[in-house]
């Protein structure tokens, strides 16, 4: 028999706007109708021959699309959804947070008797909002009564009000997941664990000073979400929240999440205000997380190094050593460190420091089964550059051992049967010694200058990362290089009123400051030419000293040695790492190439990699 749209379907999804449970959904088949992009996730408009509503596929179900299980024209079965209301638009809005494919796409567009939208919803509720009735054979409507029809808002605030206040508290406790939740709904209530809690901080900027906080949230399904307080809200719950421990929240507003600054693998950042609403979960069986992962290959890890987002990583474990003790020299206390190694299918390795407790508990079980060579799987790990690429884990980070998932099975499978009889290598190898302090190996993602230049919409959602090789092949002389920056903080600082320099962030005034460089250079290749935006690290190393002393010899009398200077630097070969990103100036899209790190040619690793290109060459054809 072949598979139909459900007959009234969306009639359906507004008598039930928001079910407790996906078992107790009746069948709900659509058509998927204009389906597009937007963002990761994808729109389209939801089509039971009758009626149609614009809804929303989660960022989870985008593979689906992607893959081809999900077509436009095709049908599907929704197992979970929320059902929101646009006021600003009038309209109804579907989120489907779960689903599956059930028919690939139609020759046409479904279509009955009587087809009608759902976009505008004020008199469709009151025509066909008429109750419906569960039976055994299946969804009835009842004729429509001559009395006047009630909205389902009203019809459910007339509810609340005969419910004894028991009731009512349960009713406001129906808790939708963290997938569901978008800024356009206005009335939910979560059930989440803290599992971050950051410390309270000061700012002060053009528009006052404050204090601010924030936490990371997780719900049951593993999905994470992380929630900002400022001033009274900060102080409200900065004692009410603490690690572990499981709330209900409602009243906070989310917005799209800051993808500089996430923690967490979400489209959206929640924001909490003093009349948010926070109860702790105390006389309810708690839960502990799903953990969910989205794991980076290890010879990916390149473009995370040194930036604010947490990775995830699954890796055959190939060596353990023993704990350590290292002083930090923030407070010269001494923590228990451990490094292990770890390998996957990309043939790269990579150290992993483990601290504190993960060093001594998970870190000493590790080591006692470091011969069985485990499958170890490793959430939120901060990405750095010793030894070109390396991963400390951090308070929040959570490592499991042998995990029952696909990826470890298929991990298993692999080193079981070739991983190790290979030879491995650590990301880190192909960096000349001098880079050891740059981002990563220079050699992993080269590409030519005309990669980047020819393509502008590189970066429009996040900064890219590649490496290049280049000249520097032209630095204007009379632009502005430098800027005078506090000695203790490097922000900017600006002249005192009676003598010596002020800085806004230290708050305090110096007699002295230091010049840091902040320019803008030409470089070249064989295929193109484009400007790089350079700090002071990276034009150090480029012009070979320091701000300071490059300003003195531009105060000579004649600007010689300042000129011969900058003409020594040009047309020498380096090796640059550069983040890609677009940024809007006059209504108008420009690309910005930032220089990361630079390095120098080795010429035995440089030759050992165009040898490799040239391999690669003959074998394409």
């Amino acid at each position: 028999m072949s598979i139909m749209v459900t007959p009234e379907a969306i009639l359906l999804i507004l008598a039930n706007p928001c079910p407790d449970s996906s078992s107790d959904l009746p069948e709900i088949i659509v058509q998927v109708t204009d389906l597009k992009p937007t963002g990761t996730k994808y729109m389209f408009m939801a089509n039971d021959g009758k009626t149609k509503v614009r809804a929303l596929l989660q960022s989870a179900l985008s593979s689906e699309v992607t893959s081809g299980n999900i077509q436009n024209l095709g049908l599907i079965r929704i197992l979970d959804y929320t059902l929101n209301d646009i006021p600003t638009k009038n309209e109804k809005f579907l989120i489907v947070s779960k689903c599956e494919a059930v028919s690939p796409a139609l020759e046409s567009e479904v279509k009955t008797e009587g087809d009608e939208s759902l976009l505008k919803k004020p008199k469709l509720e009151m025509d066909v909002m008429s109750e419906v009735k569960k039976e055994a054979n299946g969804i009835v409507l009842r004729p429509k009564q001559e009395t006047v029809a009630k909205s389902a808002a009203q019809i459910v605030n007339e509810q609340n009000r005969n419910m004894a206040p028991a009731a009512r508290m349960a009713m406001t406790k129906r808790i939708q997941p963290l997938v569901s939740l978008n800024p356009y709904q206005a009335n939910w209530t979560i059930k989440v664990r803290v599992t971050s809690k950051g410390n309270m901080r000061s700012y002060k900027n053009a528009r006052g000073e404050g204090c601010v906080f924030n936490v990371e949230l997780t719900d049951e399904n593993g999905t994470q979400i992380q929630a900002t307080m400022f001033n009274d809200a900060a102080r409200k719950f900065y004692d009410k929240f603490q690690m572990g421990k499981v709330y209900y929240i409602s009243k906070g507003t989310l917005k799209v999440a800051n993808k500089q600054f996430k923690t967490v693998q979400n489209d959206y950042e929640m924001t909490l205000n003093e009349n948010s609403e926070v109860e702790e979960a105390s006389n309810e069986a708690a839960f502990i997380p799903e953990t969910k992962f989205n794991f980076v290959p290890i010879d990916e890890l390149g473009p995370y190094v040194n930036g604010r987002e947490l990775v995830d990583v699954i890796g055959v474990v190939q060596s353990v050593s023993p704990t350590m003790s290292i002083r930090r020299k923030i407070n010269n206390e001494i923590v228990p460190k451990r490094d292990i190694t770890i390998a996957d299918e990309t043939k790269k390795t990579v150290v992993v420091s483990l601290w504190n407790d993960l060093a001594t508990s998970i870190g000493q079980e590790l080591l006692d089964m470091a011969d069985k060579s485990p499958v170890v799987a490793i959430k939120s790990l901060k990405v750095g550059d010793f030894q070109g690429v390396s991963l400390s884990a951090l308070s929040k980070s959570v490592v499991v051992v042998d995990p029952d998932t696909p990826e470890a099975k298929k991990l298993r499978s692999w080193f079981d049967s070739e991983g190790k009889e290979t030879t491995l290598a650590a990301i880190g190898s192909g960096l000349s010694p001098s880079t050891q302090s740059g981002a990563r190996s220079m050699y992993t993602d080269r590409v030519p200058l005309s990669h980047i230049t020819s393509n502008p919409s590189l970066g429009e959602e996040k900064p890219v990362f590649f490496c290049i090789k280049a000249y520097v092949s032209y630095i204007k002389p009379d632009q502005t290089m430098w800027y005078r920056a506090c000695k203790t903080c490097n922000k900017k600082v600006t002249p005192a009123v009676e003598s010596g320099y002020w800085c806004e962030s230290c708050q305090k005034n110096e007699q002295e400051c230091s010049l840091r460089y902040i320019m803008v250079v030409k470089v070249s290749d064989a295929s193109d030419e484009a400007y790089l935006s350079v700090f002071n690290d990276q034009a150090e190393k480029i012009i070979g000293c320091a701000a300071d002393e490059l300003d003195m010899l531009k105060s000579d009398d004649d600007n010689s040695s300042y000129q011969m200077k900058l003409k020594e630097t040009t047309w020498l070969p380096h090796l640059f790492r550069v983040s890609v990103a677009t940024n809007e100036y006059n209504n108008e899209k420009r690309q910005r190439i930032t220089i990361r790190s630079v390095a120098p040619i080795d010429y035995a690793t440089e030759s050992k990699y165009l040898i490799e290109e040239i391999s690669k060459m003959k074998v394409s054809k």
